[in-house]
Parts: structure tokens; sequence; C-alpha cells
């Protein structure tokens, strides 16, 4: 095995890296970057060598934590037998067949069939595609629109970036005309002045007044994380997806239900529609910790009802990704599923996940501590200049980057998104992990509250 580069050497290299959701000027200007070496359990190390907690998982996604030698061996071993086949035509391999198999067998029953591609964009990206190919066949091509909601974020392809909040399109364009922006479910930011039932009731009315603005002969989908993940970490008020999906249902609107994030142990259970949230949705879409990041893999889930269409005779599904159902990323699939499976990783999740929830819910009492939101391995923290009326910093002040580098400097990686941090760390956090999280935190939250003059001490 060749030496490990230096970290010189990776950052000369890292000139030529087009790095994503980067200040591209700012790494022009040689910014500090962290060199990510290795990994291994619930922790990277650094080119310095630090230690550091991964506090987002890679990106939402190294479920069962680094450095799975079942993983890696399924890789291998695959590669050794089957290294690449396309599922183009009539073709198709086992380990593609066997994912899909397993795949449906934990999603929710109605549905049954399995369109993989490499990404979470590409998951979503198909789903419309697929429906509006759907509707097509059934004769209604005028139904192509797409209902997405702000603070949502499904992805960064030309279309999933026009159903991703609008916050993340500044100066880029995208299919915008096929997408219309419903009320954000944020009652902490968004309910002022109601009550949680009487904010649930202004969100259904908005749905029920937009269907009827733009006509539900024109509506062909409503797209919904269970929670909002890149947008914030947004919970909705209880029964919101399952009023909601009643609303569709009686328009003639399929619902599709964004678990890119939640699926797969992060909110204990492999699939969080129906088990947590209590829906039975038209399309599940999901990536991220369905390899737990090792290979890259997302799947399109639809149901019986959109397949039987779309396989009537007649026409062909003129729809595909060179890498769909790619041997090996399928094998790593089947691997993971099958650690989680054995070490009941979504059922432990149930207790530790809330012991993460409830350890950072601790920090509500710091100062400029607004919200502490989310459920189990998947959190946000909103910073806020002041409590009381919930006045949020100023963009330029950055307070979110500031508190993940102090955080970074004391062994954690966290990620600022505007005024906030979120945390989706591994599932295989221990509590001492989970409680040093919970005191790197306060003390990098206290830090820069010192630092910045806030501080009453």
């Amino acid at each position: 095995m060749g030496k490990s580069p230096s970290t010189n050497d990776v950052l000369i290299a890292d000139e030529h890296l087009v790095q994503s959701f980067a200040d591209l000027d700012a790494l022009k200007q040689n910014e500090a970057r962290t060199v990510i070496n290795r990994a291994q359990g619930a922790y990277v190390y650094d080119g310095e060598g630090n230690e550091l907690i991964d506090g987002i998982a890679g990106l939402w996604c190294v479920n069962i934590g680094h450095g799975r030698q079942e993983l890696i061996n399924a890789v291998t071993e695959q590669l050794s037998t089957l290294d690449y086949y396309s599922t183009f035509y009539n073709f198709t391999h086992p380990s593609a067949a066997a994912l899909a198999e397993k795949i449906t067998s934990l999603a929710p029953p109605n549905l049954n069939h399995v369109y993989f591609a490499n990404s979470g964009s590409a998951a979503n990206d198909s789903a419309i595609r697929i429906l509006h190919h759907y509707y097509n066949r059934l004769g209604k091509p005028e139904k192509r629109l797409v209902l997405s909601r702000i603070g949502a974020y499904h992805g960064s392809t030309y279309l999933s970036i026009a159903m991703t909040t609008p916050a993340y399109s500044e100066c880029w364009t995208g299919a915008n005309d096929l997408v219309h922006h419903l009320r954000s479910p944020h009652y902490w930011r968004e309910g002022e002045g109601m009550s949680e039932e009487e904010f649930l009731d202004a969100l259904l009315l908005d749905l029920e007044q937009n269907i009827a603005r733009i006509g539900a002969e024109n509506i062909a989908a409503f797209i919904a994380e269970p929670i909002m993940g890149a947008g914030g970490v947004i919970v909705p008020p209880d029964s919101y997806h399952i009023k909601m999906q009643a609303i569709c249902q009686a328009n003639d609107i399929k619902y599709i239900s964004d678990e890119v994030v939640t699926a797969f142990g992060r909110l204990g259970h492999f699939f969080t529609s129906k088990d947590v949230f209590g829906i039975e949705p038209d399309i599940i879409t999901t990536a991220k910790g369905l390899t737990s990041g090792y290979q890259p893999l997302s799947a399109t889930i639809i149901s019986d009802d959109i397949y039987d269409v779309i396989s009537e005779p007649g026409e062909q599904f003129l729809h595909g990704f060179t890498y769909s159902g790619h041997p090996a990323a399928s094998a790593v699939g089947l691997a993971n599923i099958a650690v989680m499976e054995k070490e009941k990783l979504p059922e432990r999740v149930r207790t530790t996940g809330k012991l993460f929830e409830n350890t950072l819910r601790d920090l509500n009492k710091l100062d400029i501590v607004g919200e502490v939101r989310g459920s189990h391995f998947m959190m946000g923290i909103e910073l806020v200049k002041d409590k009381s009326d919930k006045t949020p910093f100023d963009k330029k002040i950055e307070i979110g980057n500031k508190v993940a580098k102090a955080a970074q400097d004391r062994g954690l990686i966290a990620r600022p998104l505007g005024n906030s941090l979120i945390l989706s760390p591994t599932l295989i956090m221990t509590p001492e992990q989970i409680q040093t999280t919970g005191e790197i935190l306060e003390d990098s939250i206290l830090a820069v509250t010192k630092d910045m003059g806030m501080s009453k001490a």
C-alpha cells in the first residue's frame, strides 16, 4: 500500500476540485480547508491528526459508522464477480434484484417497485419524470405541476433545485415553471399568535387555496420530507402529513415522501412515513443511509397503482442512468441493511436517539439558543440575537460558522446553516459520545457568546 499523501499535497491538488455549496472565491484566497484523511466508527481524523466526532455522519449518511468491514467486503466480493452491468432493456443482475426485493419488504405495503439511481436529487427527479409519464399514459398530460414547500430541500439538479426552498436558488435557475411553494410548517417561526392546531389549520387552508388557484387538474404531486433536513430540520405539527395527504388524495394529487435523510434508522425506523407519521405515500425516495454512504445509490419506490399504469403495453419506459442499480452499490445496500437488522440499529436508535435529542434540547438554557428542534439523530439548533422576540443575528455575523468552528476546534464537526447548526451523527453513538457532543456544543456556544461580548458573566 502506498504512502498517504501529505496534507500539503492534498491542498495543492484541491485547487483543481470544485467543491459543493462552497464560497469558491474564499477557497481561491486559500481559506482554511479541513482535510479528512481517515475515519473509524463515530470519528473522523483530519490532516493534522485530530480526532473529531463526526456530528454530521459525512452528510446525513454514514448511519452505521465508518470503517465497517462487512460493507468493504461486500464491494470487494461483488467487484470480483460482476464489476458492472447495466439494468437497461431486459438486463438485470442478482444484487440489484435482491436489493429491490429487500427494500420493498421494509417499505409500506403499497410500495412494491424500485427504481435505482445514484443520488437523492436523481431519485426526486425520477419521481417527477415517472409521474409525468404516468399521467401522460392516463390521458392527463396537463397534470405536470409540483407542490413543494418553503424550507424544503429536495436536491441540486435542475428540477430538484426548483422543488427546493427558494433560499437555495439565489443566482441560479431551475425548472421553476413546474413548482409552486406552500407555506413552511415551522410553527416556532411562522405560527405567531396561533396555537399549533390553528397553525395546522392555516397550513391545510394554504394547500387547499393553492390547489383551487392552480387547478387540481394541473397538479401531479406534492413532495414533502417527513422532517425537513437541509432547510433547517423543521418538524411539522402533529398529524400534518396525514391531513395533507387526505387533501391531496381528494384532488388526485400524488404524495411523494422524500426520505433521503429520514429513512434507514435516523428516526428509529427503516422508513418513517408509515411507522412515525402514519401515511402510505404514493412514492418514497431515499438515498444516503441506504448504503450508509459507502457507495452512491438512491431508490425511488413507487406504488402498485403507478407501476401498473407505466407497465401497460404500448410504450417503453424511456428513463435511465448508466449506474442505475450498479452491482457494487447494490451489494453494499444489502450488506448495510443486514448490519442494521443484525444489530437492531433502528430499535437502538429509539433509545440512544432520544438521549441525543434530549441532550441537545438542554442547550435551550443558553442565552442565544432560540430553538432546539428535530427528532432522535436529526437535530437543529437555531441561534438568535434576542431570545425574547426571536430576533435573528445579521447574516454577516455568520454565527453558525463561528459556533461550528469553535466546535471543530474542540473535537466535533457540526454543520452551519445560516443562523443554525445541524447535527446528524452516525447512529452508533454511545451515551458517552453523546454526552461529549453536548458538552462541546455548550462550551462552543458560550465561547462564541463571550468573544462577541454577549456574555452576562
